[in-house]
């Protein structure tokens, strides 16, 4: 569950390339366009503002912005998706998402407009690219409480429409919280029994999944290290532990799904965590960008 291909980077980090520095500007600039003020259930208007935002970057990309709405207490909700369809392989799906919406009375610029830029850069670099599986990018809503593991979360409603037309999705990530890190000793927390096994310096991307779903977590994962100079960690575990299945990625579960979670661990590292602090100010754009750049080259490896 917990042995991984690969080896995690442990040098230091190189410099951004001119690719990076362009990517983390790009991020920096939609982290602010989506999570600079609460937008959820409660702050409705933003919420709003945020999809038309997304959908507007994603139509100038040149994508087709298929909606998936639903209505809750008389306020209506979109999922917002867009597909490459495959060329040799279409029938099989890997998807790309992350929640847009912030937790009650919090900006919400780590969690999560981190992983809601994320996808939306992207899907801007596989805009016009086809690969040889179908490549799907969504930016689902809320994701976070009342909703929360709830029929009206937004990535559950929108995968239980995939099993109901048998999409066959054979890996979903989810880009969950994704900008901040430490080098400090201490700065990463656990649930026991993981702090016996992993590094206490909060300066990793996390691959997450839950035992079924360990096969796509270990290609992943390993995909990534052998493409990207980026400390990482991963583990397939028991669903029941704390934070393992804290995203959108539990939503495919409940389908039988294979699903994992691409992330910074949140609670466990990130102090401005459901807090008003988590303003666009608190991320490392250049490190996030080297973790996009990289994931970018494991999604063309696993679409092909």
């Amino acid at each position: 569950m917990l042995q991984m291909p690969g080896e995690s980077y442990r040098d230091a980090l190189l410099p951004l390339t001119v690719e990076e520095q362009e990517l983390a500007q790009e991020l920096e600039t939609d982290v602010i366009k989506i999570a600079s003020e609460p937008h959820n259930f409660l702050a409705y208007n933003n919420l709003v503002q945020t999809a038309q935002y997304l959908e507007n970057e994603l139509t100038r990309a040149g994508y087709q912005v298929n909606h998936y709405q639903y209505t809750v207490d008389g306020q209506e909700f979109d999922n917002l998706e867009v597909e490459i369809p495959g060329t040799t392989q279409p029938k099989e799906i890997i998807l790309i998402g992350a929640h847009y919406d912030s937790v009650a009375n919090v900006p919400g610029a780590n969690d999560n407009g981190s992983g809601a830029a994320a996808v939306l850069a992207l899907a801007r670099r596989f805009a016009g690219k086809p690969q040889q599986k179908t490549l799907r990018f969504v930016e689902f809503v809320n994701e976070e409480p009342p909703f929360f593991w709830t029929p009206d979360m937004g990535s559950f409603v929108y995968a239980q429409i995939c099993d109901q037309r048998q999409d066959n999705i054979v890996g979903m990530m989810s880009l969950e919280t994704m900008g901040y890190y430490s080098d400090r000793l201490g700065s990463q927390q656990y649930p026991a029994p993981l702090n016996l096994f992993y590094p206490m310096q909060g300066n990793f991307i996390a691959f997450i999944g839950n035992v079924d779903s360990g096969n796509w977590v270990r290609q992943a994962i390993g995909s990534f290290r052998k493409h990207t100079q980026f400390p990482s960690e991963g583990a397939a575990v028991p669903s029941f532990l704390p934070g393992v299945g804290w995203s959108d990625h539990w939503s495919f579960w409940q389908q039988g799904y294979p699903g994992l979670m691409i992330t910074d661990t949140a609670p466990f590292r990130y102090p401005y965590y459901h807090r008003a602090e988590d303003t666009p100010d608190k991320i490392d754009y250049g490190k996030l960008a080297q973790v996009v750049a990289g994931l970018e080259r494991v999604i063309r490896e696993v679409t092909n």
